[in-house]
C-alpha cells in the first residue's frame, strides 16, 4: 500500500483485535471482548487503554447484565467521529465521493462529472472534490488522513497501482501515488467490487461471518469472497470471479474471449444486445428493455429469465465450492430484480448442493454512495497493520 506520512493506528495484535471487533459489532463489555477475541480480561483492558486515551474508544454508562449478576459493567464503544475517511468511486464519466466516520457512516457526499478520463485529469478533479468535501465541516479537515478509492479493474492494493481497467482504458497507473500527491492524504486503492465487499463484511450484511460473498449485477457481473474472515484474492488476484463461470459452452462469446460465461448472458449489456437482436431494433435502451419486459414482451421476458438462470447457476457454483454463510446480490442491475429474482432463486435452489442450500441470498440496493462507502471501508483498514485483522473478529 502506498502511504503518505501515516502509520497504522494500532500495531499490537491485542489492540488490533479489540478495535476491529468493536468497529464491527460494538458496544461490547470487556468480558464479551475477552470471550470473543480469546484474550484475557487484563489483556483487553491493557489493549483498550491507549485507544480510550486517544479518543477512539469510550466507556458507556454502567449497566447490569442480569439481576444479581454482580457489579455493573461499562461497555466499550467506538467514537465514530474521532476520525473521518474519504471514500471515492471512479467511473468512466463521474466521480462520486463521501466523507465517512470511523464506522463507515456517511456524513457528507458530493459528485462531479468527468470531462476527461486520463489519470492526470482525474487526479486533479479528485483533489478539487476532496477539498469541497473537507470544507463542509471544520472537523473533517482536521480529522481526515485517509482516502480510499474504489475503481474498476485489476488492482495491486499493496503498491496502489491500477494494473488494468478496461472500463477506464487505463493500464499500469500508479493511482495511489498520483492521488496522494494531489490530496496530501494516505491513499488505498482497491477493486470496486472488493471494496464494496469489505464494507458489507465489516459494517453491513456480512458482520460476524467467516465466509461471505457479494455478487454485483450490472454492465458486468462482479463478485468477491471472504474466507476465514479475510478477503480472498487467490494466487493470481481473480478468486471468486463468478461472472466468468461457464454456464453454457455453446452460449455467446464473452468479452474475456470464452463462451457462455455468466457475464456474457446476464450482464445488462448482454440482455440489451439479446433483446435488440430479437426485436430487430438496435436503438433500444436498457430502460426501454426493462419496460418491455414489465409489459410482457416475450423477447424481453425470455432475456431476463435466461439471465436470471445464469446468475443463479453461477451463485450456486460459488456456494458449492466455498460455502459462504450469506450471499448479498447487489449492483445497478438489481433495479430490474423483479424480472430476474424468481429465476435467480429457482436456478440457485436447483443447483446448490445439500446443506449449502441454507445459505440465503439477500438483495442489497446499490446507490452510488455505497460504492464510495466501500472506498472508505478500505481506507478504514489503513488503521490496521497488514495483513488485515484475524478471522476470529469477523473483518475482511
Amino acid at each position: 500500500m502506498f502511504r503518505h506520512h501515516s502509520q497504522p493506528l494500532v500495531s499490537a495484535p491485542a489492540e488490533t483485535a479489540v478495535l476491529a471487533l468493536l468497529l464491527a459489532e460494538g458496544p461490547l463489555s470487556r468480558v464479551e471482548l475477552a470471550r470473543r477475541t480469546g484474550l484475557s480480561s487484563t489483556a483487553v483492558t491493557k489493549a483498550a487503554r491507549p485507544l480510550i486515551d486517544d479518543g477512539y474508544l469510550y466507556e458507556l454508562p454502567p449497566e447490569r447484565t442480569a439481576p444479581g449478576a454482580g457489579r455493573p459493567v461499562n461497555p466499550l464503544a467506538v467514537a465514530p467521529d474521532r476520525e473521518y475517511f474519504i471514500g471515492l468511486k471512479i467511473s468512466a464519466d463521474e466521480l462520486f465521493a463521501a466523507v465517512c466516520d470511523l464506522r463507515a457512516g456517511i456524513r457528507a457526499m458530493a459528485g462531479r462529472p468527468l470531462s476527461e478520463c486520463t489519470p492526470g485529469a482525474v487526479a486533479a478533479q479528485v483533489a478539487g472534490l476532496v477539498d469541497e468535501l473537507l470544507d463542509t465541516d471544520p472537523a473533517f479537515r482536521d480529522r481526515t488522513r485517509h482516502l480510499g478509492v474504489a475503481v474498476n479493474g485489476d488492482v495491486d492494493r499493496d503498491s496502489g497501482r491500477l494494473r488494468h481497467s478496461g472500463l477506464l482504458g487505463w493500464r499500469d497507473v500508479p493511482l495511489a501515488e498520483l492521488l496522494s500527491a494531489t490530496t496530501g492524504l494516505t491513499v488505498t486503492v482497491e477493486n470496486d467490487v472488493r471494496a464494496l465487499t469489505v464494507a458489507e463484511h465489516w459494517f453491513g450484511e456480512g458482520i460476524g461471518t467467516e465466509y461471505f460473498a457479494l455478487v454485483t449485477i450490472g454492465s458486468g457481473i462482479g463478485s468477491a469472497l471472504v474466507v476465514n474472515g479475510r478477503l480472498l484474492r487467490g494466487a493470481y488476484g481473480v478468486a471468486g470471479e463468478v461472472g466468468h463461470v461457464c454456464v453454457d459452452p455453446t452460449g455467446p462469446r464473452c468479452r474475456c474471449g470464452a463462451r457462455g460465461c455468466v457475464e456474457a448472458i446476464a450482464s445488462t449489456d448482454a440482455i440489451l444486445a439479446r433483446v435488440r437482436e430479437a426485436a430487430a431494433n438496435p436503438r433500444l435502451t436498457f430502460g426501454e428493455v426493462v419496460g418491455m419486459a414489465r409489459q410482457g414482451s416475450p423477447e424481453a421476458c425470455e432475456a431476463f429469465a435466461r439471465a436470471g438462470r445464469a446468475i443463479g447457476v453461477g451463485i450456486a457454483t460459488l456456494v458449492n465450492v466455498v460455502g459462504p454463510e450469506r450471499v448479498v446480490v447487489s449492483g445497478e442491475g438489481v433495479d430490474a430484480y423483479d424480472l430476474l429474482g424468481r429465476h435467480i432463486q429457482d436456478a440457485y435452489a436447483a443447483h446448490v448442493f445439500g446443506a449449502a442450500s441454507r445459505c440465503p441470498l439477500s438483495l442489497r440496493p446499490l446507490p452510488w454512495e455505497e460504492w464510495a462507502r466501500g472506498g472508505a471501508a478500505v481506507a478504514i483498514q489503513a488503521l490496521f497493520p497488514q495483513p488485515a485483522p484475524t478471522s476470529t473478529i469477523g473483518v475482511g
